[in-house]
């Protein structure tokens, strides 16, 4: 048979998919850039530029058990994260990432003919497992300030829209907003699971959180991460928070080895030791309030108030696109977007102090330009 016979085979909606676009890693970026990656300040991907604890490192460097499976259920991961959110082991399942569980949730909810409502601008991920489970994707932008339509959301959720889920983020990606706990309850009361992605809010404070809502609500579920204020990106850990009734479900669904015991011995090291880390989380809150004050004095630049670790920008008056190729070429890597509600926009994630000169030099240099 022929390539194209065998491509017939392919699911139709998986055969027409637009991929999503990831941030690229340090190695392919110092190719790139023909520079060592030490020369590379990255503020493209909302990293954590300190890094894990050096407790996570001494414990990964010296754990005897790689060769052994890890434990399908993560009891004692399960049971720390307990002890952190305050919620029952009984309602939390971990994943390789956070973006493991809204795959997770999108293979047990949708199938062709459903539908996801998905509230842009924000992250990607949400769409593209839609896309992925054959659903269609009911896109309710926000507003000019990045506020949540409720209103539209509750008529896309009428009828037989097919709508199963909802996700919202908060803080939201790529502009830092907090989803009102008011308007979180409004959106509860739709025949609808809200799943609320809560990756940036140690940065907001954990008491932005609203995880403790989930066993009063029966349709909430919400998602956190070590990515961000653990510093554990690379490791892949994320857990979510589920209603009772769910957790059979996601049992039966998941992958039985799906975190891995390099990502489970660094979760529960950084959580044993998340006073040691916790100085980082609040140095890259100043910076991004720095950030926040220093770029309003760029005339070129309008950022937009966050509570995350990353600072949303409007370009005016020149090209965006042009911007990031020119920060580029002095080994400062910032987010581009041109997509709806976010045209001609940046995106810089905060980092340390000495990044921020760097980028404010660099912006400073390029006003006559």
């Amino acid at each position: 048979m022929s390539q194209a016979n065998f491509a017939g085979l392919l699911l139709p909606h998986i055969a027409g998919m637009e991929p999503y676009t990831p941030i690229l890693p340090f190695e392919v970026l110092s190719r790139q850039l023909r520079r060592a990656p030490e020369q590379i300040i990255k503020l493209d991907a909302n990293e954590n530029p300190y890094g894990p604890a050096p407790a996570v490192r001494e414990a990964l460097a010296g754990y005897p058990f790689l060769h052994i499976y890890p434990d399908p259920e993560q009891h004692a991961l399960r049971a720390a994260l307990a002890e952190y959110t305050g919620q029952p082991a009984a309602n939390i399942l971990t994943g390789q990432g956070a973006d493991e569980l809204i795959d997770l949730l999108s293979r047990i909810f949708l199938g062709p003919g459903d539908a996801i409502i998905d509230c842009p601008p924000t992250f990607g991920m949400y769409s593209f497992d839609a896309g992925l489970a054959g659903a269609r994707v009911i896109r309710v932008p926000r507003g000019a300030d990045f506020s949540v339509d409720v209103k539209g959301i509750a008529d896309a959720a009428r009828g037989d829209s097919g709508a199963k889920l909802l996700f919202l983020t908060s803080p939201n990606n790529p502009d830092g907003s907090l989803l009102p706990s008011g308007e979180l309850a409004r959106l509860l009361d739709l025949p609808l699971i809200v799943v609320l992605d809560e990756a940036y809010v140690e940065f907001a404070g954990l008491a932005c959180s609203l995880a403790g809502w989930v066993r009063r609500h029966t349709n909430l579920v919400v998602l956190r991460t070590f990515s961000k204020w653990a510093g554990i990106a690379g490791l892949r850990l994320g857990y979510g928070i589920f209603p009772d009734w769910l957790m059979p479900a996601l049992w039966r669904a998941k992958q039985p080895y799906n975190v891995n015991v390099a990502a489970t011995v660094a979760g529960l090291v950084s959580l044993e030791h998340r006073q040691e880390i916790q100085p980082t989380v609040e140095a890259l809150i100043r910076e991004r309030i720095r950030l926040e004050r220093e770029l309003k004095a760029i005339p070129y630049l309008r950022p937009y108030p966050s509570h995350s670790n990353f600072v949303l920008c409007r370009v005016s008056g020149r090209d965006a696109a042009a911007l990031k190729a020119a920060l580029a070429g002095e080994g400062i890597l910032v987010r581009y977007f041109a997509k709806p509600g976010l045209e001609n926009c940046i995106r810089v994630s905060a980092g340390r102090p000495e990044h921020t000169d760097a980028l404010l030099q660099a912006l400073r240099r390029l006003e006559g330009q």
